[in-house]
């Protein structure tokens, strides 16, 4: 069995090094790439003022989560979820990096890279170029995401979860059990972070004028003379 933890934070600000803080972990479990409708969410105290770039990114202010838990009061609960299990994230650094240093600070284990994914990675492998926000991937893949006004955690994750299956190949799970037989170029970057073991067949989406031209200039900018272009 392959357990996938998916989540997304929210914070004071953007670099806990200078000591901002959670505020907010949405996560959704996957169980061999599907979805187990179990999930995690929480508000965080974070003991400080939220500054306004942060607040204008996700709507959270000191005001409203002053009555929430410190993380110290929650982060037994949230590694009791994590579990062993394989952390997907976008743009991972960020999220990873907030809470092992929350996590450190209070004594408890750090997340080790080996087991994190990062699915702004996979979408810069399959799309070079192309605009790979979470809102861009949900666009590519139509996802809906016409209720993400402000970022939200839980929110923000549950969508992530859906286009992270679609960077796997598709929502529709296979009947292949060997990895080794048929692997996606994605599959393959997933697979470094985990042993993979339900594989979905790829699938291929239209490119518009705008990503041609965009991927266009991306070679003659990154990669002088590529085969593929020559005539």
């Amino acid at each position: 069995m392959s357990r996938e933890i998916v989540f997304d934070t929210e914070t004071t600000g953007f670099d806990y090094a200078k000591g901002e803080r959670l505020v907010e972990i949405g996560a959704v479990e996957l169980i061999n790439h599907m979805p187990t409708g179990v999930t995690y969410h929480q508000y965080i105290n974070p003991e400080k003022e939220v500054s306004e770039d942060a607040f204008r990114v996700h709507g959270l202010s000191y005001d409203f989560l002053k009555d929430y838990p410190t993380f110290e009061k929650v982060v037994d609960e949230w590694l009791d979820f994590v579990g062993d299990a394989t952390l997907v994230a976008h743009n991972a650094s960020f999220d990873i990096n907030f809470c092992n240093y929350e996590q450190k600070q209070l004594g408890r284990k750090e997340f080790t890279w080996d087991r994190v994914v990062d699915t702004l990675e996979i979408a810069r492998g399959l799309f070079p170029g192309a605009r790979c926000s979470l809102d861009a991937l949900c666009k590519r893949f139509e996802v809906d995401n016409s209720n993400r006004t402000l970022h939200g955690a839980l929110l923000d994750a549950q969508l992530l979860a859906e286009v992270y299956l679609e960077l796997l190949g598709g929502r529709e799970p296979s009947l292949l059990l060997d990895a080794n037989k048929t692997k996606s170029k994605a599959t393959a970057y997933a697979a470094d972070a985990g042993e993979i073991k339900n594989v979905r067949p790829a699938r291929s989406f239209p490119l518009s004028e705008e990503e041609i031209k965009s991927h266009e200039e991306f070679l003659a900018a990154k990669i002088k003379e590529a085969l593929w272009s020559l005539n």
